[in-house]
């Protein structure tokens, strides 16, 4: 198949150009198409896949080309407008439509860098500024200027878009985003270096108790201050989170650090600094925000067992073999010990977020748990059962049989001795 003709003329906008302008790399590039019509398009190869405008597949390489268009704010949310596309819009009013400056440029096939908007000037001053008062029109750039805090960590929130951010929520429009768009936003955003700024930028607005209030209401409740230094629970939350994100962890550990002490805001309030029975408050409020938002169940899951356990890893070294076999069991590390070592990277970064001379502690937890959860699966729970049926035990025999067995194993790695005969 010969290379197709792309009919008007074609512009790399957005994210390339600026990822490009700041070096960083470029994986993926979309385009703009000005002066061709849908059906010129169509005509040329490109196979239509847009539903509310017209986006088109390059036949070849599969590469996104929209046609350039305008939009008019028809009703509430982000999927109230009404799309203009013909071959008479300009690419300047195409990049007008956009959230922020630097991300509203364009280049041509020569390598020409087309700014309209100033997004070349705010790259240099390291600022996110938004393009104009259609911004307010769109509550999903609410959530993509928290998720470019995180991502460009030395760049400052302009001081009017910011405002303006503050307008549209108390608007409402923060109240018509779904809960897929929150998710798929929230979710890259914690994948950035500095996850900790989306948060900080939505709090900042009032838009974080509108998405998350579960997280928001932890901010300003103390607790104690020699086990956490830093006293503001909020503040806890984000230095785990960042802990996290230093260790490069997925975003299933990501997830169950911001949702790990939701409980501590229902705390009641004559019980304060302290938080006992917090962890299963937190069990129930993190199950209620993956109802909400939809969160993947990987996440959910992680989320859930984190929030119930994260305590009790680490009081861990306090525990003898039988009461570590159980914690392993309530963690379900034998049956999925993939997963327990992500229950174990959150518990570390919940060890490590703290202020003061925390983060340069050690956390033995994690190694001691992994070695008892390697011993316990080295026990041939199979033979023991066999052994056991051939004595005649019942079925509640079998289970404390290999309960034993696992126990025994653990105590002689304890004593640093064989893990299994």
């Amino acid at each position: 198949m010969t290379e197709p003709r792309v009919p008007g003329r074609a512009y790399v906008v957005g994210g390339a150009v600026r990822d490009a302008l700041l070096g960083r790399p470029v994986h993926d590039r979309d385009w703009v198409v000005v002066g061709a019509s849908a059906q010129q398009m169509i005509e040329a190869g490109f196979r239509p896949v847009g539903r509310d405008f017209p986006v088109f597949l390059h036949p070849l390489s599969g590469a996104e080309y929209a046609l350039a268009r305008t939009e008019r704010k028809t009703g509430a949310g982000y999927r109230g407008f009404a799309v203009h596309a013909d071959p008479s819009v300009t690419l300047e009013q195409d990049l007008q439509r956009r959230d922020l400056t630097i991300n509203a440029m364009a280049q041509d096939e020569q390598g020409q860098v087309i700014d309209p908007w100033g997004g070349m000037r705010d790259l240099e001053q390291r600022v996110l500024r938004h393009v104009g008062p259609a911004f307010a029109e769109d509550p999903v750039r609410i959530l993509r200027v928290a998720r470019f805090a995180a991502r460009l960590e030395s760049f400052r929130l302009h001081p009017d878009t910011l405002e303006l951010m503050r307008g549209m929520v108390v608007a409402g429009e923060a109240d018509a985003l779904v809960p897929e768009r929150v998710w798929q936003e929230l979710a890259r955003g914690l994948m950035e270096s500095a996850p900790r700024r989306m948060f900080e930028v939505l709090r900042d607005c009032g838009a974080l108790a509108r998405v998350l209030p579960e997280l928001d209401a932890l901010w300003g409740v103390p607790q104690r201050a020699d086990a956490h230094p830093e006293v503001d629970c909020g503040e806890h939350q984000m230095l785990v989170l960042q802990a996290a994100a230093a260790a490069q962890a997925p975003l299933s550990v990501r997830w169950a650090c911001l949702m790990h002490d939701l409980g501590k805001a229902r705390t009641p309030a004559e019980m304060l600094p302290r938080h006992i029975g917090h962890e299963a408050r937190s069990v129930r409020l993190a199950a209620a925000v993956a109802d909400r938002l939809r969160v993947p169940a990987e996440c959910a899951e992680l989320a859930a067992v984190v929030a119930a356990e994260h305590g009790n890893v680490h009081r861990s070294l306090e525990l003898g073999a039988a009461a570590t076999l159980r914690l392993l069991q309530r963690c379900d590390a034998l049956r999925r010990p993939q997963r327990f070592e992500l229950v174990l990277q959150a518990c570390r970064a919940d060890h490590l977020g703290r202020g003061g001379d925390w983060p340069a502690r050690p956390y033995p937890q994690e190694p001691r748990l992994l070695r008892a959860q390697r011993a316990a699966l080295a026990v041939d729970a199979g033979a023991v059962a066999h052994e056991a049926v051939r004595n005649g035990a019942t079925a509640q025999a079998i289970a404390q049989a290999v309960a034993r067995a696992r126990e025994q194993a653990i105590e002689r790695e304890e004593r640093g001795g064989p893990a299994s005969d």
